[in-house]
């Protein structure tokens, strides 16, 4: 099933997610909820890294590797579609491997249900 990923795009929908509840590890924090204005066809996901964690080259590399992460993780693993995902990015993603990264993600996602 090749699903659409969206980003989530209106203020109120990442105030609203930042309200609900979260699950952390060691490199990203996840926000997720049900929000009402959402179609169940896709999967609204955000990804999101401070400028703390280095310049812009940076950043988009760690919002490439999480994209990444997340198409695999949909083929791989059940992704609750019925809910609205928010993905902090913490500063330790920048000196990990990728395989690391992916199977702590994998078990967050797991964990959400």
């Amino acid at each position: 099933m090749k699903s659409k990923i969206l980003a989530l795009s209106k203020n109120e929908d990442f105030k609203n997610l930042l309200k609900k509840k979260k699950i952390s590890n060691k490199y990203v924090t996840i926000f997720f909820g049900i929000l009402s204005n959402k179609k169940i066809a896709n999967l609204n996901i955000s990804f999101v890294t401070k400028k703390k964690i280095g310049n812009a080259v940076k950043r988009n590399k760690i919002k490439r590797q999480l994209r990444n992460i997340i198409n695999d993780a949909i083929k791989k693993i059940s992704i609750n579609f019925n809910y609205s995902y928010l993905v902090i990015a913490k500063p330790t993603m920048l000196n990990n491997e990728y395989t690391n990264i992916k199977e702590a993600l994998f078990l967050s996602f797991n964990k959400i249900k």
